[in-house]
């Protein structure tokens, strides 16, 4: 690298934004390309960002497939800041392969980061923890340490492993710190908040009350049979029994766990559980085949026994049944929870994320902008959406390659 573009780089490295598009702005070799791509994308403008990106990648020669790696990574980076879900995950993995045979450590493992992310985006956390078992944080500068540590800090809560997740965001702050870059302190320290927020509501004896992540680890440490509408799944802690497949065996299993200690009555499990205003003789004879699924389902840690007006639930072997449910009450509570992190999601993204169909999705986000819930920019393909009250932070990409003597 010449010297206008080490020093565009390193005050790219350091968050000055203007002062690295001011030595790069009139080039057009490849490496200028690629700076102002990374450029455009930390000011927000993604559109340019990619095709700048993309006429970098182009204009490198055929012996320069480090630097054609490097603008596939940057790529790869817009594309989840974007949410765009749908970009080449072979194109990732062919870029880390690349980077790593050559040599490029801290792009490769800048990468392999990556692809660790978007697989924890879209819920595929054992495979995002093995990426992130590979990867060594040392090779890492500060800034993509800070990103690391993020990614480690999410694997973390979606375990519901509070300590840990504290720990990673400890870790990120103090890279934050010394990569000297406002935003990206700014980013870590809202992504730290969210152990301080409310994660479920929690429902036992006719009362509710939010409570934060750590009170959700505690207490499925704890002797309880809970019923966790989170990720619709019946828990003590000798059995995990997942009924994210049968929905209304979910939703029977979760109006008895609310009515505990006391029965539910049938009218009540039949409104909610079929949504039928009015019982029929057909309704009683599906509750009673209905229950006796769930009664299979849970053998190893409830019982379920009739009553004089409905049914009953009774852990085997935990003292009390809790229920855990969305800190909001809201019937599209899953939508809104990834628009909550601030960025523009389109439908097909969110579909993929949610593992839902399109148009499920659609009409999801149709009911929450008439709610004024969320809303929307664009048209056609490149409609996005996000919630309107929650703040969004730019995500720091990686430098074009490493500077000279760092």
């Amino acid at each position: 690298m010449d010297s206008l573009i080490t020093a565009a780089a390193r005050a790219l490295a350091r968050g000055d934004l203007l002062g690295a598009l001011n030595r790069v702005a009139l080039r057009d070799d490849p490496p200028a390309l690629a700076l102002r791509g990374i450029i455009m994308a930390q000011l927000g403008d993604f559109g340019l960002a990619k095709a700048l990106l993309k006429r970098a990648a182009r204009a490198f020669g055929p012996k320069e497939s480090v630097g054609r790696a490097r603008c596939v990574v940057a790529e790869a980076e817009i594309a989840l800041v974007s949410r765009d879900l749908g970009w080449p995950e072979k194109a990732l993995d062919a870029a880390w392969a690349t980077l790593d045979a050559q040599g490029d450590v801290a792009n490769a493992a800048h990468a392999r980061n990556l692809s660790a992310r978007r697989h924890l985006l879209i819920g595929r956390l054992d495979e995002a923890e093995r990426l992130l078992a590979g990867l060594d944080p040392s090779l890492l500068p500060p800034a993509s340490r800070a990103a690391y540590e993020l990614t480690v800090a999410g694997a973390a809560i979606r375990r519901i492993e509070t300590r840990e997740a504290r720990a990673a965001f400890s870790r990120a702050a103090e890279a934050a710190r010394r990569a000297d870059i406002p935003a990206l302190t700014a980013e870590v320290a809202g992504a730290a908040r969210v152990l301080d927020a409310p994660a479920a509501r929690l429902i036992a004896g006719g009362e509710e009350r939010l409570v934060r992540l750590g009170d959700v680890e505690t207490l499925l440490g704890s002797d309880v049979l809970v019923v966790d509408a989170c990720r619709n799944v019946v828990r003590d802690r000798r059995a995990v029994v997942s009924l994210a497949s049968r929905p209304v065996l979910f939703t029977l299993v979760r109006i008895l766990g609310e009515a505990w200690p006391a029965g539910a009555p049938r009218d009540i499990l039949i409104e909610r559980a079929f949504r039928a205003r009015h019982a029929d003789e057909s309704h009683r004879v599906r509750l009673r085949v209905e229950i006796a699924r769930l009664r299979a389902e849970l053998g190893q840690v409830a019982e379920i026994s009739a009553t004089a007006d409905g049914f009953a639930l009774a852990p085997r072997h935990a003292a009390r049944v809790v229920t855990l449910a969305p800190p909001v009450d809201e019937p599209d509570a899953d939508v809104l929870a990834f628009l909550a992190d601030g960025e523009a999601w389109s439908s097909s993204a969110l579909a993929v994320a949610l593992g839902s169909s399109p148009r499920t999705v659609q009409r999801a986000l149709e009911r929450l902008s008439a709610a004024g819930k969320a809303q929307s920019f664009g048209g056609g393909r490149a409609r996005r959406w996000t919630a309107p009250s929650v703040p969004g932070f730019p995500t720091i990409l990686l430098l074009p390659g490493p500077l000279p003597g760092a």
